[in-house]
């Protein structure tokens, strides 16, 4: 595991990306960040999962007198997938429920980014070919192009 992080953190620096670039999920949405984060919501209402917390970053900011670009995050998840998870390693506690960052960019492009799950295997320690991990990847690949569609 330590070799793969080595490998995987040399390559990144390589290609002159942060190390965490490499297990980071970015896709760029037709939609404003708040229109994408409703589509999002519905898409995991929609399949029977839970939506936890809606954090609006650009409204904090704005509490402290702060600007910051549209920020929005989305924490959501079910248990049937988290809970063998944190069976197999409760530390995945810390990055369980499942986390959605939707923002716009200095040329406002509105991204939608996520962690993949394959982190949480090597992160926590647990089986990277879980059946969990392979369908978190699978539902948060399929529940963000739902929010990214030009429908």
């Amino acid at each position: 595991m330590i070799r793969q992080t080595l490998i995987a953190t040399a390559a990144t620096m390589s290609l002159g990306l942060p190390a965490f670039a490499a297990d980071l999920i970015d896709k760029v949405s037709p939609h404003s960040v708040t229109v994408t984060m409703d589509r999002l919501s519905a898409a995991v209402e929609g399949a029977g999962a839970t939506v936890f917390a809606r954090v609006d970053h650009a409204a904090g900011a704005a509490k402290v007198d702060m600007d910051l670009r549209p920020t929005e995050l989305l924490i959501f998840g079910n248990p049937k997938l988290g809970t063998p998870a944190m069976l197999d390693g409760q530390t995945a506690g810390l990055d369980l429920p499942l986390r959605v960052l939707a923002y716009a960019d200095d040329k406002g492009i509105v991204h939608l980014s996520y962690h993949a799950p394959a982190t949480l295997a090597e992160t926590h320690g647990l089986p990277a070919d879980a059946k969990y991990i392979q369908m978190m990847t699978g539902a948060l690949d399929k529940l963000t192009s739902k929010a990214i569609a030009e429908e």
